[in-house]
């Protein structure tokens, strides 16, 4: 009878899963154990203090097995059909034995603050794909839709051995000028007829692109396709390219029927090849790098300074006197710096 209820209690409630070390989390992700990497990025997307701290120690014996992969930007309109070009370009790339990570960033609502993390829906024949590994994350409201974590995911896929990272941009706002950041290469998804000529040159996100490529160049769209191609390139003669010695330029591509796609890979390995031969390529590398220091020192200033109990309540008074006219925005911030100095 005891047994019974034993064997009833394991079902009702399971043994809790071991806690990982540090050596299990940098082991299972060298041996590409896909179910440790998923462990391994949930890690270091936690804001616990102690899961930080372990995640850093992880990454520390990671960081001399990454680097070695190159980093594609994809960005575009919403309805742009990015997913659906990046499940085409990944499965082609994993046929040819190539290993396709997809950090995949899904916007977070300001109001319910949910998220909802799809992209493993919409490219479920790539993420069961032995070679590739699709990882949806929330962007909890970060600027630009990339979470904050997002270069230590990059991190964890490159050391797992993946040798094509794609970083998705939720294509809103300011996503693309973060993304940037953090890729070698960036792609900017266009469509024709919706547009998004003139939306593309207001954004700026032309200024930012390594190519252009206008998707659904096919049926009936497929002439207006080449005819946006030959204009996008008029306007491109008349934007510095955002990379020395490489020249930006635009092109057609069909996710429905596969025409272009394997264009995209050969206009990367292109510019892998010219900005590894002039030296841009690890340059930007070591300015990323760089970036990300102070990105972070950004993020960590801004935590301790709402972090502090004394901080929330502070700025909840000085609210009030900004709401009810006692005071400046400017008035307000220096007081809420003096504060902050005063108790630091």
């Amino acid at each position: 009878m005891t047994e019974e209820i034993k064997v009833q209690s394991n079902q009702l409630f399971p043994p809790r899963r071991r806690q990982l070390s540090v050596d299990d989390y940098v082991q299972g992700v060298m041996n590409s154990d896909r179910a440790i990497i998923a462990q391994a990025i949930t890690l270091v997307e936690s804001n616990l203090p102690h899961h930080r701290e372990k995640a850093q120690k992880v990454l520390k014996q990671l960081m001399p097995y990454t680097g070695k992969s190159i980093r594609v930007g994809f960005t575009g309109v919403p309805g742009a059909g990015k997913s659906t070009l990046i499940e085409s370009f990944g499965m082609m790339l994993c046929e040819q034995n190539h290993r396709v990570a997809v950090l995949a960033v899904d916007p977070t609502s300001s109001i319910s603050k949910g998220s909802i993390l799809g992209d493993k829906t919409r490219m479920e024949q790539l993420s069961r794909h032995p070679n590739a590994y699709v990882r949806p994350s929330p962007s909890g409201g970060t600027l630009g839709g990339v979470t904050k974590k997002s270069r230590e995911t990059l991190l964890i896929c490159e050391a797992a051995g993946y040798n094509v990272i794609i970083v998705e941009t939720v294509g809103v706002g300011q996503s693309e000028i973060t993304v940037r950041s953090m890729v070698d290469f960036f792609l900017v998804l266009m469509l024709t007829g919706a547009g998004d000529e003139l939306q593309g040159i207001k954004k700026g996100v032309m200024e930012l692109a390594d190519a252009i490529f206008i998707n659904k160049a096919d049926g009936a769209n497929k002439q207006s396709a080449i005819t946006a191609k030959m204009e996008y390139n008029r306007l491109l003669h008349f934007i510095q390219p955002i990379t020395d010695g490489w020249e930006t330029k635009a092109f057609t591509v069909s996710a429905l029927t596969g025409e272009g796609i394997s264009h995209i890979w050969e206009v990367i390995e292109k510019y892998k090849e010219v900005t590894i031969r002039t030296g841009i390529f690890e340059t930007k590398r070591k300015e990323q790098m760089i970036n990300w220091v102070h990105s972070m020192i950004g993020d960590k200033l801004k935590e301790r300074f709402y972090g502090k109990p004394l901080m929330k309540q502070s700025i909840a008074e000085i609210e009030q006197l900004l709401i009810h006219g006692h005071t400046s925005p400017s008035l307000a911030v220096q007081q809420l710096f003096r504060i902050y100095d005063e108790k630091r």
